[in-house]
Order: C-alpha cells, then sequence, then structure tokens
C-alpha cells in the first residue's frame, strides 16, 4: 500500500517502531486474515493492557493499524481485546504464540449459545452465535453463553479446529469491511471452557475500557481519510490550491484535533482511575470517534470528488469500510445512555 501522509497524531510521541516496521512488511498481496497472522507471528499484538498505565499506547496501535486496513483493525482489535480479557479475569493463555483469537459478544434475537453440560471448568456448548468477526480464520474464540436456566453471560473460551463447530457466511452480503467476515457460528456439542464467573464479562471495569478502544479504530480510519485528502492539496501546489479544498482540509484538522484530544484525556483517565466506572468517558469517546469519521468522509468526499472514489483504490476501500465499522456504535441509544449517566453529577459535569 501506499504509504500515507499523517496531518494528526493522538501524541507527539513516535509509535513504536518494531509496529510500523510489521505493517510496512505486510504483503499487500494477501488479506486481513493473513495480516493479523503475520503482525502476531512478530509479537505486535502484545499491546500495553486496558487502564494499566499504557492506555494511550494501546489505543495508538489500534488506530495504526486502522489507518492501513480497517479489516485487519476489525479483526487485530478482536484478538488483542480477548488476550486483555484474559488477562483481566486471571486465565492463562497456553495455546502457543501464533494462536489468534475473536471476542464475539453481541447477542442476537434469533438465539443464543447454550452452555448444556459442566465438568468442573469444561462446558459443553449448543447453539448459534451471529456476529462473529474472523470466525472463518481464527484459532479461538471467545464468546458469551448462557446456561439453560437462564444465567448469563457467562465467558468461554473455545478451539474453532474441533468437530461440532459450523460457520456459515450465508448472511454476510456487506461491501465495506467484507474481509473481516462477521458470520455465524453453530456449535454442536461443541467442548469449551469456562472464563470467569455468570456476568464478569459485563461487570469488570475493563468492558467499558476495552469498549472505549474500538474508537480509536474508527479515528484511525478517519486519519486515513483525511491524510489522502492533505496529500492531494500538497500535490497540486502553491498556485493551484483549491479554496474550497483547503477549507475542507480546515474541518478535517478540526475534527482530527478535537477527537484525538478526547481520546488522549480518556486514556489518561482511565490510567488514573483503573477500577472506576468508565462508561461516561467510554461513551463520549466512541460518540465523538462516529461523529469525526461521519464529518471527515462527507469533507473529503465532497472535497476530492468522484475521482478519489473511482482511481483510487484504497481511498474508496476505506470510504466504503468507515461507514461499516462506526455502525457498530449503537447511536442515538448511546446518546441516552450518556445523558442519563450525566444526571448522576452532582456538581457541572462541563468545566474548562
Amino acid at each position: 500500500m501506499n504509504a500515507v501522509l499523517v496531518p494528526a497524531r493522538l501524541t507527539a510521541m513516535p509509535l513504536p517502531v518494531s509496529l510500523c516496521t510489521a505493517l510496512a512488511d505486510l504483503d499487500t498481496d494477501a488479506d486481513a486474515p493473513a495480516w493479523l497472522s503475520a503482525l502476531v507471528a512478530r509479537g505486535q499484538d502484545l499491546l500495553p493492557l486496558p487502564a494499566r498505565g499504557g492506555t494511550l499506547q494501546r489505543w495508538q496501535a489500534l488506530a495504526a493499524v486502522a489507518e492501513y486496513d480497517l479489516s485487519l483493525a476489525k479483526l487485530f482489535e478482536g484478538h488483542t481485546d480477548a488476550l486483555a480479557i484474559l488477562a483481566e479475569l486471571g486465565e492463562t493463555v497456553a495455546n502457543g504464540p501464533d494462536a489468534t483469537w475473536g471476542t464475539w459478544a453481541a447477542e442476537s434475537p434469533n438465539g443464543r449459545v447454550t452452555i448444556e453440560a459442566t465438568k468442573s471448568r469444561q462446558v459443553t456448548l449448543r447453539g448459534t452465535k451471529s456476529w462473529c468477526s474472523g470466525a472463518a480464520y481464527v484459532s479461538h474464540g471467545l464468546l458469551t453463553a448462557w446456561y439453560a436456566d437462564g444465567r448469563g453471560p457467562q465467558l468461554v473460551r473455545v478451539a474453532m479446529n474441533q468437530p461440532g463447530v459450523m460457520v456459515s457466511a450465508n448472511g454476510w452480503r456487506a461491501v465495506g469491511m467484507s474481509a473481516s467476515a462477521s458470520i455465524d457460528v453453530a456449535f454442536d456439542g461443541v467442548t469449551a471452557s469456562l472464563v470467569g464467573g455468570v456476568g464478569d464479562y459485563l461487570e469488570r471495569p475493563g468492558f467499558w475500557q476495552g469498549g472505549a478502544g474500538i474508537a480509536a479504530c474508527w479515528w484511525g480510519g478517519s486519519l486515513a481519510l483525511g491524510s489522502a485528502l492533505r496529500h492531494a492539496v500538497m500535490q497540486a501546489g502553491e498556485s493551484a490550491r483549491n479554496p474550497f479544498r483547503l477549507a475542507a482540509l480546515g474541518k478535517v484538522d478540526l475534527a482530527l484535533q478535537s477527537t484525538a484530544a478526547v481520546l488522549r484525556h480518556a486514556a489518561h483517565w482511565m490510567d488514573k482511575y483503573p477500577r472506576a466506572d468508565a462508561s461516561k468517558m467510554a461513551l463520549r469517546t466512541r460518540l465523538a470517534a462516529e461523529d469525526c469519521a461521519r464529518r471527515v468522509l462527507d469533507e473529503t468526499g465532497r472535497a476530492l470528488g468522484a475521482g478519489a472514489f473511482c482511481r483510487d483504490a484504497r481511498f474508496a476501500r476505506m470510504a466504503a469500510d468507515l461507514p461499516v465499522f462506526v455502525r457498530q456504535s449503537h447511536g442515538d441509544r448511546d446518546f441516552a445512555s450518556l445523558g442519563e449517566r450525566l444526571l448522576s453529577f452532582t456538581d457541572n459535569p462541563w468545566l474548562l
């Protein structure tokens, strides 16, 4: 892929050289699952854990991967989130250094994965899990399941290369994020292991800390589009610069820099208060990054015109991927959740 000019970073500190090198060395003729395996093989998935003092560095890495490719970022974020969850709940990852993980916690109204039998910490799973990104490629899954009596959610870890695991991409019709393949997985008498206890997935501090990290991916995708606009303006030369493109570039800069400030503040806050309820901070961060993505998509698309969508494969792919990725946000439901949480403040929540 072509090198991308970068107008904004989450911080002035450079990313680890090893990650930059690993991304630059990826085979551009491969796809997102192969890229994930390559990054894992080089140890680039061993990110600082959330709220342990290196949250900003973790988000920098997520943003850099997203700037490269959003389908890769989806798989990479799910893999690194699984490692963080396992660490937070005191689980040992003993599946080899090249194991790849998916984190699948979405609950479909059409059914659940049920825990049918328990023997110590080993269980048997039946049912179908929807929205399983990368399930056709990863070696292990970390997913939510439910006991027959309704207790749950209960996290379980499962090896994907065993009898009774069936993946189906029949319902996946996406153009954007096509390589992330969020497909259905059916489990029929599959052996899995319990991770933590009932409800631990939602009740742990890392639930919201990890949820905020996805905003760094959305920001990274926005950054790639903004960089394309900046590069186009620079290439035009000073005498031929279009004032409307310059105005669009200014608006993109404001969106990227404002959201970067929100991400930096959230990361520092989580590191300072690792056991606190991070829901308000996470919701603000995700909503800010979603708004940034929409603004950057609109401004870059209008400023660059049809040529960017029709002749620049990287821009076209990123412009198709980003709107799909940000729909992981819950939109107005998240705004309502944030508003409800603001009512708990006894003092003014908006201070400079």
